[in-house]
């Protein structure tokens, strides 16, 4: 459980490289003028470290109780990793 816990909290600190210039260019997205969808995609992007940082602090709390859910909520970055990397990853190759 320690191991899984320590290889995905590693991917997520190494995630955390190119959020930097996706966090810092998603701000382009107010070239348009401000909205709601706008404002939406650049809070869902930087709220990424701090739901990292939260699950990950849960996932530690939960590894001996309920090593079920303590996977579950290590998992929940991973949605940010998959969810915008992988389609930002495959327009870009």
């Amino acid at each position: 459980m320690k191991t899984y816990l320590v290889i995905s909290q590693i991917l997520y600190a190494v995630c955390l490289l190119p959020w930097l210039v996706v966090f810092g260019m998603s701000f382009m997205s107010f070239d348009q003028g401000i909205s709601f969808a706008n404002s939406a995609f650049v809070i869902g992007i930087g709220v990424y470290p701090l739901f990292v940082i939260i699950c990950s602090i849960y996932a530690w709390i939960y590894r001996k109780r309920k090593k079920k859910l303590a996977i579950i909520v290590n998992f929940l970055p991973m949605l940010w990793i998959i969810g915008l990397g992988v389609p930002l990853f495959l327009l870009n190759i």
